[in-house]
């Protein structure tokens, strides 16, 4: 099964996309860059240069917003996403 919706937030709205695997596989689209689940790999994100953000241990879009970030890609990091920062606060820098 696939799961796409639009999240809206303070700053716009993004795209959510969740495909269930064993685990959900989530990912929300904002127009700067992605908040995701631990499935994609941190390497690639890094050596493509995308602002990326991963949160681990969630199972929702809403948990994803709930949850800390466990890592950020150099280009997130610049964009001023934060380890340790709300999902949510992470996708909002992204627009």
């Amino acid at each position: 099964m696939i799961d796409v919706r639009t999240i809206r937030m303070s700053a716009g709205e993004a795209e959510g996309v969740a495909v269930q695997l064993s685990r959900p596989l989530l990912v929300i689209k904002a127009p700067k860059g992605v908040l995701a689940c631990g499935y994609l790999n941190k390497d690639a994100l890094d050596k493509f240069g995308d602002v990326a953000a991963i949160v681990t241990g969630v199972s929702s879009f809403d948990d994803m917003l709930a949850a800390e970030v466990a890592w950020a890609s150099a280009a997130a990091r610049v964009a001023g996403v934060r380890q340790g920062m709300r999902g949510g606060e992470a996708l909002e820098l992204m627009f």
